[in-house]
């Protein structure tokens, strides 16, 4: 009963990674570690192939061996989180132009406080 349901996860969380990656605010990376903690326990195949991802493979690899983030992902992400801030900032009335920032300033002390690798 298990297996559908963690490979019906595993496909959402792949979705849901992708849009991530063309939408500021949502991450990418942290859902593909999801979906590979699903696959594992659904379906092997697609795990591997998620472990294979010349891009997305070695931050799940990190993630999973030393829970650590890449550099390269935490200045990304600060980039992408600062650009998220500006166009809130420009673009939103206040209380919600406080948003972006304060899930910038949350994700981003998280994600700095992890080792790198």
């Amino acid at each position: 009963m298990k297996a559908p349901v963690y490979k019906a996860l595993g496909a959402l969380s792949v979705v849901l990674g992708v849009v991530g990656a063309f939408l500021p605010l949502l991450p990418t990376t942290p859902f593909l570690i999801l979906a590979a903690w699903f696959f594992a326990r659904s379906h092997p195949e697609w795990e591997a192939r998620l472990l294979a991802h010349p891009k997305a493979g070695p931050a799940i690899r990190a993630w999973r061996d030393h829970r650590a983030v890449p550099v390269v992902a935490k200045r990304s992400a600060t980039v992408l989180l600062a650009i998220s801030v500006a166009v809130g900032w420009l673009t939103l009335t206040p209380p919600w132009a406080y948003v972006p920032m304060g899930v910038a300033v949350l994700v981003l002390g998280w994600m700095w406080s992890r080792p790198s690798v």
